[in-house]
């Protein structure tokens, strides 16, 4: 019968998703128009990254709204896989852009390495510390004590101590006098690896270990799709063209922004683009919390952050290596350890199976002091 009802309304459903008066997060959607005029016709780059960087924040959103459509037909084990896979396409698409942009205009490959660096570590604390955190504070306002699956987020947290393993190695290398030929080489190689291991967890994950990822407890109430599949795969292509577009603006003018504003480009990679890139994943992960759907909250979390980690990094690096643009593994000191405590706390909080508001409270608020961190680096 919902079937039916979702049929019916076909096509509704896809205008009604663009509609501000349905979602009044898409109002920011007008800075999509905005974000072309000053690329192509008033030339002004900072208000171009401006636009442009505000603009994804709902397109982000509208990725999410229709990945969770599609997943709602899926367990909630690929349901979670869905939504983190769909969530980093921001990353992938701006990573990618800029390691062309190096490729093409050799003039600023170093800033389009730093962007796309800070921009891969910026994701992981943002997943790990921010959505995460927001998700478990929001969950715990609404329900004191919320229990999930420790079999799950042992295998996630063993597979991103695994990538931090192979950034600290890379940089250990470089601290100990290893040429920056070797430390490259290295990275690739790691690349590789890592990419393997993440097929395999895939594997793990969705054939031979699946009822590890069930969830922890029955939910009482299920949600039902409100659009079409044919719908749901038309948002999401629409969603994506449109985040390329904004992408694209946005990597070609970060250099004059930083400038014109006074701002690390580092900060602006760590901090400002996976703020706003990750708008999914923040309405996604905190919303089902509060429904105290916490596997499916830190599926969405968690799995966004091994899929940077183990997956988007290290195909980045390879794509990089591809292309001509020596793109490493070291991303630096202040990164790299960044991401090794970072790992550690949500392992630590994640590790009893339980969490509450207070646990969500302090993630938060280690990623805040991070954000002075990279903020104060420049």
């Amino acid at each position: 019968m919902a079937e039916e009802v979702v049929q019916a309304n076909s096509g509704n459903a896809l205008l009604q998703s663009f509609s501000p008066f349905s979602n009044k997060l898409n109002w920011l959607l007008l800075a999509v128009p905005l974000a072309l005029w000053a690329k192509f016709f008033a030339h002004d780059p900072t208000l171009a990254f401006a636009t442009s960087m505000v603009a994804i924040m709902p397109l982000a959103f509208l990725m999410g709204k229709a990945t969770e459509e599609i997943a709602l037909r899926y367990s909630e084990s690929i349901g979670g896989l869905l939504n983190a896979t769909f969530g980093n396409a921001v990353e992938i698409i701006i990573a990618t852009l800029a390691i062309i942009t190096a490729y093409r205009s050799p003039e600023v490959a170093d800033t389009m390495i730093t962007v796309v660096k800070a921009s891969l570590i910026g994701s992981i604390l943002g997943n790990l510390l921010l959505v995460l955190g927001l998700a478990l504070l929001w969950g715990g306002i609404n329900h004191s004590e919320q229990k999930f699956s420790t079999d799950a987020n042992s295998s996630n947290g063993s597979l991103l101590m695994l990538a931090v393993m192979a950034l600290i190695i890379p940089f250990a290398l470089g601290m100990a006098g290893g040429t920056s030929t070797a430390v490259l080489e290295l990275s690739r190689y790691a690349a590789i690896v890592l990419l393997l291991i993440y097929c395999l967890a895939l594997i793990f994950q969705l054939k031979t270990h699946t009822y590890l990822y069930e969830p922890a407890h029955e939910q009482e109430a299920h949600d039902n799709p409100t659009m079409t599949i044919k719908d749901a795969w038309t948002l999401l292509i629409l969603a994506t063209i449109f985040v390329g577009i904004m992408a694209e603006i946005l990597v070609h003018s970060i250099h004059d922004a930083a400038s014109s504003w006074g701002l690390p480009e580092l900060f602006i990679g760590v901090i400002l683009l996976p703020f706003f890139g990750n708008a999914a994943e923040h309405f996604s992960a905190v919303l089902v919390a509060g429904k105290d759907k916490m596997d499916l909250a830190l599926g969405i979390a968690i799995g966004s952050s091994v899929q940077i980690a183990v997956f988007v990094a290290p195909l980045m690096v390879i794509f990089a290596w591809v292309m001509g643009v020596d793109l490493s593994m070291d991303f630096g000191i202040l990164e790299t350890v960044a991401t090794f405590i970072s790992i550690l706390i949500a392992n630590m909080i994640l590790s009893d199976g339980k969490s509450n508001w207070l646990e969500g409270a302090m993630l938060i608020a280690c990623y805040v002091v991070l954000g002075i961190a990279f903020f104060e680096v420049g």
